[in-house]
């Protein structure tokens, strides 16, 4: 046996047992690279600016947990604090009305009277008020493990930021395909990480910032609801609906002039024109003007890819899914390329 065959051997049996010892930390550490990898590019413009490698991976860590981070964790809190202080009667009675308004408001139009019927009767308002109740408990019960989990994709990307090009350089010498061929494959799937990332982070901050200011003259948390509504806007087709449509349907049971508002305001203001006409100037800009070299890949594919990557692996699967299409897509180009140099060789 050839001492390079052996090695591979040894070195594949000792990879399994790596993944079993690292398990408890895979899906930190498979969120932290695929973040480092997005935020490569800044990163670098950083260390440029600042001349040091570590202040830029520290305030690329803070900047990540600023925005990223601290968000969520608002949400969870502000939400289990919400579920702990509510009264259960109060929240009872108030679903009670809803549903009531609906049904007094369909009355008056009848090609919609039965159907309305027929939904709101199948409404159990006191398993609903139970499964809020049972929601507040398990934010209350979880939010503990799931900072933890943000603490140690905080540390795993600090590490990875600082040391990404002694990784980076580490890998590329591993592998048997020409330099060139590396940095194509590297460098493609980071170009549409960081696409998708930024173009993500900067519509959900603009179309949040625009619902939860909004909602202030209302009397809501326009801080939460904004953020809410940035998170919700991620969902492909669906997106910010599912945030304005309650707050819509809860204000038409005091005031339909400000339920008609909210809806006509989220609608033309963010739908219309946020998500259909600036959202795509901002992922051309950053496509252009932020990445070193455009990425190639159909701006479709990487769209499809972001819908089945939350749709198999949640919310993170908004970067993993594009980054494994990418990947593919690079390793087929190769694998083409070098064909083609076997058949050149050949003939």
């Amino acid at each position: 046996m050839k001492p390079a065959y052996f090695l591979i051997a040894i070195a594949i049996v000792m990879i399994f047992f790596i993944i079993e010892l690292f398990n408890p930390f895979i899906k930190a550490i498979s969120v932290s690279i695929l973040l480092a990898v997005a935020t490569n590019s800044f990163t670098h413009l950083l260390e440029r600016k600042l001349k040091s490698r570590i202040i830029a991976s520290s305030i690329m860590t803070i900047g990540l947990a600023s925005i990223f981070f601290v968000p969520i964790l608002y949400c969870i809190f502000s939400f289990a604090n919400f579920f702990n202080h509510v009264n259960q009667e109060s929240l009872i009675n108030t679903l009670d009305g809803m549903k009531t308004y609906i049904q007094n408001f369909s009355s008056n139009l009848t090609y919609l009277k039965d159907l309305v019927d027929n939904v709101i009767s199948k409404i159990d308002v006191g398993k609903i008020a139970e499964n809020m109740f049972s929601l507040g408990a398990y934010l209350g019960k979880n939010s503990a493990k799931f900072m933890i989990d943000i603490v140690m994709i905080l540390i795993f990307f600090f590490f990875f930021t600082l040391y990404s090009s002694s990784i980076v350089l580490f890998i590329k010498n591993l592998l048997p395909i020409k330099k060139e061929d590396s940095i194509v494959l590297f460098y493609e799937s980071s170009n549409v990480m960081t696409v998708v990332l930024y173009s993500i982070l900067v519509t959900a901050i603009f179309e949040g910032f625009l619902f939860g200011f909004f909602l202030t003259f209302f009397g809501y948390d326009g801080l939460l609801w904004g953020v809410l509504y940035g998170f919700a806007s991620l969902i492909p087709v669906v997106g910010g609906v599912i945030m304005w449509i309650p707050i819509a349907v809860y204000e038409s049971t005091t005031s339909l002039t400000n339920a008609i508002i909210i809806a006509v305001y989220s609608v033309l203001m963010i739908t219309v024109i946020a998500d259909t006409f600036i959202k795509p100037m901002i992922i051309k800009y950053i496509n252009k003007k932020v990445v070193k070299t455009p990425t190639t890949i159909n701006e479709l594919l990487i769209f499809f890819s972001i819908v089945a990557g939350l749709s198999t692996f949640g919310f993170w699967g908004m970067i993993i899914g594009p980054a494994m299409v990418t990947f593919f897509i690079s390793i087929m180009l190769l694998l083409k390329k070098y064909s083609e140099d076997f058949k050149d060789n050949v003939s």
